[in-house]
């Protein structure tokens, strides 16, 4: 019989004996363990297997609440991924005005960098329509003006589009709790410094104003709490004080921001991260065992 794949994902909290108890529990089923990856981080033990189901002795669903069960008796979480069953996770773009952000994430989705595909942009201007219409992204925009109802409608585009993840492609609105509670830790925002240094607005002019010689940008989970969500991932400009003007250090800023929003997109895609104790903690995992495989 042809190999069937499947990735077996763990996480809960570290203890004893995890590894064994899962190998033996899919060995006395017929089910090959090809490749594992472990790792403890804060407490947390997380797991992620390649295993081959051809010559299993039970049946798939059998399979699976058993594996479910024996998560439940350590306090583990268990999922279990079929790889030829994967779907490509569906992005929503956010944006309001600047094209920068946008730009980037097109141009590395038509490159194949993103396991996943930019289902649909939305904004509160319609100033983007043709950055992704020209790139065969469906746009739609509803006016912020009224701030709830421009979050009812987003809220529900996402939820009725199936939507895995939503950028923040310099979206310049505070996303309502309603919004962020449905796609917890499922919201990536860029901001324009090295959090949480010059949180807020005008982050380029504070940095500028400040005189400091190195700033960066930062992708971050949204949370209700502004610009205070786990961080996904850092970068770095460098600022030559009394030669850069303002504009010089947001033309820096700009071209950075894009790339470590793509980033950190990839790695939300490739499922190489999760959130653990409000810090996100990145792993091989799946990404890496199907690529190999």
């Amino acid at each position: 019989m042809s190999k069937v794949s499947a990735v077996v994902s763990v996480l809960g909290k570290d203890q004893t004996g995890v590894v064994a108890r899962f190998a033996t529990y899919l060995a006395e089923r017929g089910v090959n363990i090809e490749d594992l990856q472990q790792h403890v981080v804060r407490g947390m033990f997380i797991m992620d297997m390649l295993v081959d189901l051809a010559g299993m002795t039970i049946s798939l669903d059998e399979l699976v609440t058993g594996l479910l069960e024996t998560g439940k008796t350590i306090g583990m979480e268990v999922r279990m991924t079929l790889t030829s069953k994967r779907r490509d996770k569906k992005v929503a773009v956010l944006v309001s005005k600047e094209p920068h952000c946008l730009e980037k994430l097109i141009a590395d989705w038509k490159t194949g960098r993103y396991r996943g595909t930019l289902d649909c942009v939305l904004g509160n201007h319609e100033v983007l329509r043709e950055v992704a219409e020209s790139a065969g992204i469906e746009f739609m925009w509803k006016p912020s003006s009224d701030k709830s109802a421009h979050m009812t409608w987003l809220r529900e585009t996402m939820i009725e589009r199936g939507i895995d993840v939503a950028v923040l492609a310099r979206y310049m609105q505070i996303l309502t709790g309603d919004v962020v509670d449905a796609f917890k830790h499922r919201v990536i925002n860029i901001h324009p410094s090295l959090l949480p240094h010059f949180p807020g607005p005008a982050p380029y002019r504070q940095a500028f104003d400040e005189g400091v010689r190195v700033s960066g940008s930062t992708a971050h989970f949204v949370t209700e709490d502004l610009d205070e969500g786990p961080i996904i991932l850092q970068d770095v400009f460098h600022i030559d004080v009394g030669k850069d003007n303002v504009e010089d250090v947001r033309a820096k800023g700009q071209a950075l921001e894009a790339e470590v929003l793509s980033t950190a997109l990839a790695y939300f895609l490739n499922e190489q991260l999760i959130v653990v104790d409000d810090r996100v903690v990145f792993k091989p995992g799946l990404s890496s065992l199907i690529n190999e495989d």
